[in-house]
C-alpha cells in the first residue's frame, strides 16, 4: 500500500518503522531533524512542511494514497490535514488520532470522510476500567462476534509447576522471564512469576484467578492516581463513575487546580511538589486497593509503583508510554497498561491489518497476534468444509460455536454464526493471514 503519515513524533515514527518494510511510506512533518532521523533508519519518503498548509501537499499532487494517517498531538492539526489531504490528493482511506472525546460523539468524522478515528485517552482509560471487574487480572480484552474474553494474570502462588488444562478456556500464551511462547494444545505448566494469557468463558477464568493470583485484592474500592494531566483526569473520571474513592496526586500545583476543576471537586487532589514518601502515610495512600501511575514519564511511573508496593498496596498499575520500558515493567511484576501513544500505535496497526473480513488484534506487547473471522449467514464459508491451518511455528486455532470452543485440528464444515479465532506468535502472522484471507 501507499501510506502517508502526518506527524513524525513517537506514534508516527513507530507506525513508519512497522509499516515501511512492506509498504511505501511517506512521512510529513515540519521538523526537519525528526524527518532526518527517520530517513537514517527507515526506507521512507520524507516531506518537510506544515501539515496544515495546503502548499505542503503540492509535492504529492500526483500521488495516490491507499491510506492517510494523521497522528500529531494536536486535534486541530490532524483534522485540518485530513481535510486538506482529501481535497488535494486521491486518498482511499483516512485514519485520525484525536484527544478530545467530543469528536467521538459529533458528526465531524462523517463530514470529513474519516474511516477510523482513534481516541487514545479513552482506550487507556477503558483498559484501566476493565480491571475494576477483574481485580486479579493484568489485562482484559473483549472481541467482536463472541462473548469470550482474553484475560491475562500474573502467577503469584508459590508453586514449582502448576498444570493448567483446558476447561472452558485455553492457555493461549505465557510470558516467562521476558520470553513469550504459545503452548501446544491450549494447556500449559506454569510457575510463579509467569504472566499467563487465558482465553474463554470469563466465569471459568474468574474462578481460576484466585488459584493463580493470591496477592491482588479481591475487590477495588480505594484508588490513587499519580498524574493530573489529561490521562490522569480521564482515569479518575472513570473511577468516580464506578463509585470508587479516588485521590489524585500531581507534582505541578497549577495542574492540580486544573484537575480539581475538571473533576468538579469529586476527588481529593494532592500536590507532591516536595516529595511523595510522606504522602503514603500522612494522606493514607498506603490504604489504597490500587495505584495507577499515569504520567507520561515511564521511569517516574515505575518508581511510584515500586514505592506503592513497598507501602503494601497490593495492585499497582504502570502506564507504558515507551516500548523499551515494556519488558522492564513486566519483569518488576507491575500491571502494564498501554499509554495513549502506545494505544494509538497498536490500535492503528491492528485496524490497518484488519479488513471487513478478518479482524486482527495484538497482545503481549505485540509479540502475539490474534486473527478472527466470522461466518455470516449467506457467506461463501457457510456449509463449506475446510482443512485446518498447518502451523510451522507457534499457533492455536479454535472454532467458536454457540460459546463452545472447539480445537480446530481436523477438517470441519462451517455453519452460520461460527467464529474462527487464532492465537499465534508474531513470526507466524504473515502465513496465518494468508490462510484466513484465502478461506
Amino acid at each position: 500500500m501507499d501510506i502517508i503519515i502526518a506527524g513524525a513524533g513517537k506514534v508516527g515514527y513507530n507506525l513508519a518503522r512497522t509499516l515501511s518494510p512492506v509498504h511505501n511510506v511517506t512521512v510529513i512533518d515540519r521538523n526537519a531533524e525528526a524527518l532526518a532521523r527517520l530517513q537514517e533508519s527507515l526506507d521512507i519518503l520524507p516531506v518537510n512542511g506544515d501539515i496544515e498548509d495546503p502548499r505542503t501537499y503540492r509535492k504529492l499532487i500526483d500521488k495516490e494514497a491507499d491510506l492517510f494517517i494523521a497522528v500529531t498531538d494536536m486535534d486541530e492539526a490532524n483534522l485540518i490535514s485530513t481535510l486538506i489531504a482529501g481535497d488535494t490528493i486521491e486518498v482511499k482511506r483516512k485514519f485520525i488520532r484525536l484527544r478530545n472525546e467530543f469528536f467521538a460523539k459529533s458528526s465531524i468524522r462523517e463530514k470529513l470522510g474519516i474511516d477510523e478515528a482513534v481516541f487514545p485517552l479513552e482506550l487507556t482509560s477503558n483498559t484501566v476500567e476493565q480491571l475494576f471487574a477483574y481485580p486479579r487480572a493484568n489485562n482484559v480484552k473483549s472481541f467482536a462476534y463472541t462473548p469470550l474474553k482474553l484475560i491475562s494474570l500474573r502467577v503469584s502462588v508459590e508453586a514449582e509447576l502448576l498444570t493448567l488444562e483446558p476447561e472452558g478456556f485455553a492457555v493461549v500464551g505465557v510470558e516467562r522471564e521476558k520470553e513469550f511462547f504459545i503452548p501446544e494444545g491450549g494447556s500449559a505448566e506454569v510457575k510463579t512469576g509467569d504472566l499467563v494469557y487465558l482465553f474463554g468463558d470469563e466465569e471459568r477464568i474468574k474462578a481460576l484467578c484466585p488459584r493463580l493470583e493470591v496477592e491482588a485484592p479481591e475487590s477495588i474500592e480505594r484508588c490513587v492516581v499519580f498524574g493530573g494531566g489529561d490521562l490522569g483526569i480521564s482515569i479518575a473520571r472513570k473511577l468516580i463513575e464506578h463509585g470508587k474513592e479516588v485521590k489524585l496526586v500531581e507534582e505541578d500545583l497549577k495542574q492540580c487546580h486544573i484537575a480539581d476543576e475538571a473533576l468538579e471537586g469529586e476527588v481529593m487532589t494532592l500536590s507532591c511538589k516536595y516529595g511523595t514518601a510522606e504522602l503514603f502515610e500522612e494522606e493514607g495512600l498506603a490504604h489504597a486497593d490500587m495505584l495507577i501511575a499515569a504520567t507520561g514519564n515511564d521511569e517516574y511511573n515505575i518508581i511510584k509503583c515500586l514505592e506503592a508496593k513497598e507501602h503494601g498496596i497490593q495492585k499497582v498499575v504502570a502506564v507504558n508510554n515507551e516500548m523499551e520500558y515494556y519488558n522492564l515493567m513486566h519483569s518488576l511484576g507491575l500491571v502494564v497498561v498501554r499509554g495513549p501513544k502506545m494505544s494509538a500505535y497498536h490500535t492503528i496497526v491492528e485496524r490497518i491489518h484488519s479488513s471487513h473480513v478478518v479482524t486482527e488484534r495484538k497482545y503481549c506487547g505485540g509479540r502475539g497476534v490474534i486473527l478472527l473471522r466470522k461466518v455470516f449467514p449467506g457467506s461463501v464459508l457457510e456449509g463449506k468444509k475446510i482443512k485446518p491451518y498447518r502451523s510451522t511455528g507457534e499457533a492455536l486455532l479454535y472454532l467458536i460455536r454457540e460459546k463452545e470452543m472447539i480445537r480446530f485440528t481436523e477438517a470441519m464444515k462451517l455453519m452460520a454464526e461460527d467464529v474462527l479465532i487464532a492465537f499465534a506468535h508474531e513470526e507466524e502472522t504473515e502465513k496465518l493471514e494468508q490462510w484466513f484471507h484465502g478461506l
